[in-house]
Formats: C-alpha cells, structure tokens, sequence
C-alpha cells in the first residue's frame, strides 16, 4: 500500500476482501464514524447510513455475524459501496479496515475565513502539527529525554513512514485529520505513550495555571513530555481558540490493559501557551550533555591551514542514537583520523554529546583510535574516500 504521508491527496485505500473483514469490527467503524444504524433484521443484518447530507444517499447492509450463508455476500456489497460511497468517512473506514490501526483524530478551532481563503495555509499548519506530535510520541517510546534533538530521529522518522493519514477534505478548511496508526511494530506502543504523554502536559498546564509552578512540567518528563511535544502542542494551539486531539484503539485489537474503552480527548488553548513555551525552554537548558564512547566514519575534514586543530565530521556506527556529530580536534587527533580515513577505517573517539545544537557537536574529544571493521564496510569507505579525494586533500592542507 501507497504512504501517503505527507502527501496532500493520498490515492484511494484498497477495498480489503470479504474474507478478511470482520462484521462485528466493520459496525464498530461504522459508528465511530458517524453513520447511523436505520433498522435491518434483528440477528441478520443492519442497515447503515452516512452522516450529514449525504444521509439519504447510500445505504449499507452488514452483516451482524458470519453465520449465514450471504453474509459473504452482503459484506463484499458494503465494502464496495463504501468505495464508491462520496461521504469522506467511508475512505476512513476502509483506510481502517486495510491496515487496522488506531485512530489519532486532531481538531484546531480556526476562525471561519471568507471563502475558504485560508484552508490551504490552515491545513498545512494542522498536518505539520500532527506530524511533530506523533514524532514526539515516537521519540518518547524509544527513552524518556526532555529534548531529544538529533537523538533517536532517525528511527522516529522512519517510523513515521508506516503511519496513514485520513481524507483531509476541502471542507474541514484546516480545522481535522486523521491518521491511522497500526498497532503492529511498536504501533501500539507509540498510542499508548503519545497518550499518557498528552495528559501528562494537559495535568502540568493545568498546575501551572493554578500556581504558576513548574514542577509538573518536571515530573511529566517521565510520562513522555518533551521540548518536541510541547513545540508540537504549541504549533497546533497558535492561530486558534483552542485544539483537541483525540484517540480511537483499533476495534480488532481492542484497548491495551489499563486504559478505557473510549479515551478521553486532550484539549488545550491559548491560555496554555505561556507555559509551554517556558517549559521547552526549560526541558532543553535542564538536558545533561551525555558521556558517549562514539565509532564513526570521517566524512568531512575541515583546518584552517596546513598545521593546528581542525574540525571531524563523523558519521555515527555506534555508540550514539545520532546520524553524525562533529569534533574539534587537536593536531595530532586531527592526523589521526586523516590517516584512518585515508586507510578506509572508522575512529573511535570519548567525549560529551552537547545539548546545545541538538546532539550534533560532540565536547572534550580524547582518545581518538582507528579500529578495525569488516571487509565490507571498508571497502564502502574506501570508495567513499576515492569520490571525495580532491576534497580530502584540501581539507588536509595539500590544495591551493
């Protein structure tokens, strides 16, 4: 199946096969998505309607079980006219019925605009705001930080990949979206921390407005509050008189142990901001810089001269959840990792990941040392090394 996150217009979902689709969980869709049940026969099958205008259009007959013989039947009718049905919940159906997931619905109470001048901008705000809550969620279920920065992102990002946005839809003008997130492959626990996280800051605003303490800022770090959330919850509430997010589990995988049914909905306004914004900065100055034993890949050398200290740009293998950092070194470090990266050898280097920057810079670098890899990875750093020689040898000292 086609991401389409972040795209604008994600093509159609597919139309799942009758025999992958449970009838119990089709009907718990169905309502959750506005359609109303209008009659059937009791036992056999129940008779579904969209919401809204459409609501004298396409009707659905589904079944309540598999224990008749058309039930198969009745299902593969519903299925396609939910494909062809216009109501924009029917795509969110069958979205959630082809990957099933759980449901994270964002709602910003944006002032009405002449015309619908302003949807575009207004839905550009909404998804970049969505899509930094739910990374914030996903950083937070791989370790707890007030800032993350450049640590873990890699993964989060990538995580992001699997996550299905609903119909955005010209008339919710910036003001909706739903994205589906499957429960498999830390899809479920990404929910669950992304909520626990959310009531955790919508308690700490609330004490911070009552007593103008933030102590409970403090304390929701351990719930999964973060600068990155607070950043995202601040993108969303800005332009506003208030914003909600909301959280459905997947009907086939049901609530995880702990947590009701139907979660309550996380709202905040305006009011809020002040507090969040001094709880970012607070989480990022309160961030320990920490030690690392880091092996990586010289990617870039950079001296003002022939001789002296330069600057290291490495890409991480190990020993930090970063992409690359960059080091000041002394002259004969400098050397060093010169010399491993002309063999087509990592270096391994002691030092502090600094907070300022994100995690990028790495302080007090000792004990710069080659080290040894396979065949394999040497080979891709020696060829590396061939395509950027000219470079090399003006970043040591021997160009114009």
């Amino acid at each position: 199946m086609d991401r389409p996150w972040p795209q604008d217009s994600p093509p159609p979902p597919p139309v799942p096969h009758p025999d992958t689709v449970d009838p119990a969980v089709l009907g718990a869709l169905l309502a959750r998505h506005g359609w109303r049940r209008r009659g059937g026969a009791p036992g056999h099958y129940a008779r579904w309607t969209p919401p809204g205008r459409l609501a004298g259009g396409t009707s659905l007959l589904v079944p309540e079980s598999r224990d008749f013989p058309d039930s198969g039947d009745l299902l593969g009718e519903a299925l396609m006219a939910l494909s062809r049905s216009a109501a924009p919940s029917a795509r969110e159906v069958l979205t959630a019925l082809a990957v099933p997931g759980d449901e994270i619905r964002w709602r910003r109470a944006v002032p009405e605009s002449p015309g619908g001048t302003a949807a575009w901008t207004a839905q550009e705000r909404l998804r970049t705001a969505a899509r930094d809550t739910l990374l914030a969620g996903a950083l937070a279920t791989r370790g707890r930080a007030g800032y993350y920065g450049a640590r873990h992102r890699r993964a989060a990002e990538a995580w992001l990949e699997r996550v299905l946005t609903g119909p955005s839809g010209t008339e919710s003008a910036g003001r909706e979206l739903t994205v589906f997130v499957p429960v498999a492959e830390d899809g479920r626990a990404t929910s669950v921390t992304l909520l626990r996280a959310l009531y955790a800051l919508r308690d700490a605003a609330d004490y911070h407005r009552a007593t103008g303490g933030m102590e409970a800022y403090d304390a929701a770090v351990a719930a999964g509050v973060c600068r990155e959330l607070t950043d995202a919850v601040i993108a969303l509430v800005q332009g506003t008189e208030g914003a909600r997010v909301a959280l459905e589990w997947a009907p086939a995988a049901g609530p995880p142990p702990g947590f009701a049914a139907r979660p309550d909905p996380v709202e905040f306004s305006p009011g809020d901001l002040p507090g969040l914004r001094e709880a970012g900065a607070r989480y990022v100055r309160d961030e320990p810089s920490p030690p690392v034993l880091i092996t990586g890949a010289v990617v870039r050398l950079r001296r003002t001269g022939p001789g002296g200290p330069g600057t290291v740009r490495l890409r991480v293998l190990s020993g930090a959840d970063v992409a690359q950092v960059r080091i000041t070194l002394d002259e004969d470090d400098y050397r060093i990792a010169g010399h491993a990266h002309l063999v087509g050898l990592p270096i391994q280097v002691r030092g502090r990941l600094e907070s300022r920057g994100g995690f990028r810079r790495l302080s007090g670098a000792t004990g710069v040392t080659p080290v040894q890899v396979d065949e394999a990875e040497r080979d891709r750093l020696v060829k590396s090394l061939q395509e950027n020689l000219d470079f090399f040898e003006e970043a040591c000292g021997g160009g114009p």
